[in-house]
């Protein structure tokens, strides 16, 4: 019998002995198994041991919409750090802007405004003059979330705005008295926290917290947890405290404090859910930590350090191996693959004359955009690899 003449059944397992050079190879001896290579179940399992293909740890596909094999090139380029630079934005004053991707569409604030700007899906750029740009806070904007149907934005001037993404509606949420430095929402659930040493617990109908607790610190960073029964606040480390706590979402009360890692200042300044037992967190004190939240005590079960000694500003991982960093001096961003200590990749953003931290970076299954003081710039990881045609 031919190769192409096998039950798929058969043809499957036979295929999945094979990496992805030896696939690529034999995609090319005919048609019928070229089709045959291409379809997505035969790069699947590939794909999930590579950065960053959208095979989630649990086999969820992020990117359904784009074929596999298309993904596992382009993860390559990730591992390798080949990619292509450019600044599709820039401007004059120092900000401190914040990101969020939904789909084809970037949402990037600038001072008081939030611009939600489309992106091409041929090729990842960015269109300059944003279709919809969301504003109301008489301050900069220091922290925004997108859901499906909300844009959630937290101010200088204490406000929470809560925008409508289907129409012109605009709900106030007002009771922080300071900057409201950091928020979550999900599901119709916000959580905010404050430089005035309190976070908040919201619904997005009301105008007033459902509950407000005394943190006695700076709060710089929330996360709701994906049961929404918990969330975790990530405070400036000032006191003798630890400044990562987990809280009970009804009760409002503490669930734990998490390690004794921290020293004093080493604040906690981004934070990711990955599953609802795995806590990603970054800090002033240059580590990435895996917090694993099913032991007794709760611990960091592995850590990742910054080799140059820079606060860790932001982070984003990709559901599966690998988690991108942005750091305080000259606009680092860095590529981690989680089942190694030692960095991966790292690219320069800024020049060294003009130092700017990396304030957040956020990634699709091709690019990477990352926000800094002056400008946005875009990492473009879909070139072409030579060992995968």
């Amino acid at each position: 019998m031919l190769l192409s003449q096998l039950p798929e059944d058969v043809l499957y397992h036979i295929l999945s002995y094979l990496d992805y050079t030896s696939l690529s190879r034999l995609s090319q001896v005919c048609k019928t198994i070229y089709h045959f290579v291409n379809r997505d179940a035969v790069w699947r399992k590939i794909a999930k041991e590579f950065l960053n293909t959208g095979i989630t740890r649990n086999g969820t596909d992020i990117y359904p919409s784009i074929p596999l094999k298309e993904r596992v090139k382009a993860a390559q380029n990730w591992y390798d750090g080949v990619c292509k630079r450019a600044i599709p934005l820039k401007w004059k004053t120092k900000l401190l802007p914040w990101l969020q991707l939904d789909g084809d569409t970037l949402f990037l604030s600038q001072a008081a405004d939030i611009g939600a700007h489309h992106l091409r899906q041929d090729s990842g750029k960015l269109q300059r003059k944003p279709f919809e740009i969301y504003s109301g806070h008489k301050g900069d904007v220091c922290r925004f979330v997108v859901t499906d149907s909300h844009l959630v934005s937290g101010g200088s001037d204490g406000r929470i705005l809560v925008h409508s993404r289907r129409g012109d509606m605009l709900v106030e949420l007002s009771g922080h008295n300071q900057e409201v430095n950091c928020l979550d929402s999900k599901d119709g659930l916000v959580i905010s926290g404050s430089r005035d040493r309190t976070a908040r617990i919201w619904t997005l109908t009301s105008g007033c917290p459902r509950d407000t607790i005394p943190m006695y610190d700076r709060v710089w960073s929330v996360a709701i947890s994906p049961t929404l029964r918990t969330f975790v606040t990530g405070t400036a480390c000032c006191e003798n405290f630890s400044p990562l706590r987990i809280w009970d979402v009804e009760r409002s009360e503490c669930v734990c404090s998490l390690g004794s890692e921290f020293r004093r200042g080493a604040g906690v300044l981004d934070m990711v859910f990955e599953s609802p037992f795995q806590l990603f967190t970054c800090s002033y004190d240059t580590f990435i930590r895996l917090w694993d939240l099913r032991l007794s005590p709760r611990k960091c079960v592995m850590a990742w350090e910054e080799p140059h000694d820079s606060a860790l500003y932001c982070i984003q991982t990709d559901g599966n191996h690998m988690i991108a960093s942005g750091s305080s001096y000259y606009g680092v961003v860095r590529l981690w693959d989680k089942r190694q200590t030692e960095c991966l990749q790292f690219f320069q953003l800024s020049s060294h004359p003009v130092s700017s931290p990396v304030y957040c970076l956020r990634f699709n299954s091709s690019h990477l955009y990352a926000a800094l003081a002056t400008s946005l710039h875009s990492l473009d990881f879909r070139q072409n690899h030579i060992c995968i045609r």
